[in-house]
């Protein structure tokens, strides 16, 4: 047994009663040279609390005068959540937003009946070979607001609530958790956290949520009487403790939250509650029916196949 389980036995026995699964990352391309690491939709777990789509880019230094660019492209029933560690990226969008997210910053577009928008390294940025480390987690909305307008919003990284616990330094995202609640609106009950912890710190999650998981972004923790390193998701049972402990120092990332209100069909990036509405959409797509990006209207995705 490690030094670190000698200092907290309880908190193995009890996450090794309470872990319902672990999911491991993925690797998917996104073209241009652009991997992923994709966690969620897993075929073991579809969601977590609302949570249905979990990608982790990074880091990664790109060559000079390359960069990300994911041309136009649409969504629906869903909001994208943003969040950047280290880089900085150019957010457009059908609705004329023009937004730069930074590290901190919180990125949060509902898509609702339908928008586009597109993602792309700065010009000003491609010249010295610029490095990115982000998130992009998408919130399947609830049957009512799946076809609400469509909506931006965009939280610098001062406006993110922080506080300190147990040594952790946590930064609350979006949603409610360890009392504190994140200015983002938010159209179900969930919880999306940044979490510091220094070696042997501890954190334990928010148990009033009913689904919790947690991501390792950088480090290990360890929980369960075993170490979970860079690329692993822990999901715990409901109203159990959920509590890890950091080998060294590591990041990780929190979510969760109440399950929808039924299952979700997922089709490239259209999510929705209604096979039918996601064919509409994959027509209105091919047919030219979304509307334009303001400033990046010359490419775009085409539907795959």
């Amino acid at each position: 047994m490690s030094e670190l389980e000698h200092t907290d036995p309880e908190c193995a026995r009890a996450a090794e009663a309470g872990l319902e699964l672990e999911i491991h990352a993925r690797p998917r391309d996104l073209g241009g040279g652009v991997h992923v690491s994709r966690l969620l939709p897993a075929a073991a777990r579809r969601m977590v609390g609302p949570w249905i789509f979990f990608d982790h880019l990074g880091p990664v230094a790109f060559p000079p005068g390359g960069g990300l660019d994911v041309r136009p492209h649409p969504h629906i029933g869903l909001a994208t959540v943003t969040y950047a560690f280290e880089g900085e990226i150019l957010h457009r969008d059908s609705l004329g937003n023009e937004q730069p997210i930074r590290p901190g910053a919180l990125n949060w577009m509902t898509a609702g009946r339908g928008i586009v928008h597109s993602e792309r390294t700065p010009p000003a940025l491609r010249a010295a070979g610029p490095r990115m480390h982000f998130l992009q987690l998408w919130v399947a909305l609830p049957k009512q607001h799946e076809e609400t307008e469509p909506s931006f919003q965009h939280h610098p990284a001062e406006s993110i609530p922080q506080l300190e616990i147990g040594g952790a330094r946590v930064r609350v995202i979006a949603g409610s958790a360890f009392g504190v609640t994140s200015p983002a609106r938010v159209l179900s009950p969930l919880f999306y956290a940044e979490a510091l912890l220094p070696a042997r710190g501890a954190l334990e999650l928010p148990v009033e949520h009913p689904e919790r998981g947690l991501y390792v972004v950088e480090g290990a923790v360890r929980c369960g009487g075993k170490e979970h390193s860079v690329g692993t998701m822990l999901v715990w049972k409901r109203a159990v403790t959920a509590r890890v402990i950091a080998q060294a120092p590591a990041r990780v990332v929190v979510l969760g939250g109440a399950p929808l209100d039924g299952p979700r069909h997922v089709f490239w990036n259209f999510v929705s509650s209604s096979e039918e509405r996601i064919e509409r959409a994959k027509q209105d797509w091919r047919n030219g029916r979304f509307p334009k990006v303001a400033g990046d209207d010359e490419e775009f995705i085409p539907l795959p196949t």
